[in-house]
């Protein structure tokens, strides 16, 4: 079973919520679990009656902590496909 986590042991959280909020104010971060065989955070972010999960690498997130605009490109792309999908939002 995943490891559900607080936004306090995720590195880089802030940056990730900031960058949810720039691509839609209305959603919000329902849970975080950490995924030790696959070394990702997966996000279950929720919007109305909607949810979406979205895995983010560690590494990544570890990675935000440096000014490399190539980590935060990367974050950008895996929120903006996975948002934008609408497989990704199922009705709860």
């Amino acid at each position: 079973m995943d490891r559900q986590v607080t936004k306090h042991e995720v590195p880089s959280y802030d940056v990730v919520e900031e960058k949810i909020r720039e691509i839609d104010g209305s959603i919000i971060v329902l849970r975080i679990f950490y995924i030790f065989m696959e070394i990702v955070y997966k996000f279950q972010l929720i919007k109305n009656d909607k949810l979406c999960t979205v895995e983010i690498p560690r590494k990544l997130l570890e990675g935000l902590k440096s000014t490399n605009p190539t980590f935060e490109q990367k974050l950008t792309e895996i929120l903006d496909a996975s948002l934008q999908e609408s497989d990704c939002w199922v009705k709860v």
